[in-house]
């Protein structure tokens, strides 16, 4: 049963992993973020909050997890995250500084 339809970055599935009993499908989720988690939760929650500090009404959640998950370095990076939104080069320079000063 579906209760809530939020992104979640990857930082935040491995928190909620962490209450769920051992299983075979919980094994495979964790091995999955191993592979692929880029940020730790303290991390991921600093450039959270710095994203959503920058209030620039263009980023929405699922920007934000994008973001955290594939931590983008450079403009072009960020503009696949943008596809459906075009970015100013301020508001680009801004959310990148936000994502470098929080690695």
């Amino acid at each position: 049963m579906i209760i809530d339809r939020t992104p979640l970055n990857m930082a935040e599935v491995e928190e909620i992993l962490k209450e769920i009993p051992e299983n075979e499908k919980k094994t495979e989720a964790e091995e999955y973020l191993k592979k692929f988690l880029k940020t730790k939760p303290k991390e991921e929650r600093k450039i959270k909050e710095g994203l959503e500090k920058l209030d620039i009404l263009k980023i929405k959640r699922e920007h934000i997890v994008k973001i955290i998950d594939l931590i983008p370095e450079d403009a072009s990076d960020l503009n696949k995250i943008f596809v459906d939104v075009s970015l100013t080069e301020d508001e680009t320079n801004k959310i990148l500084n936000v994502v470098k000063s929080n690695k």
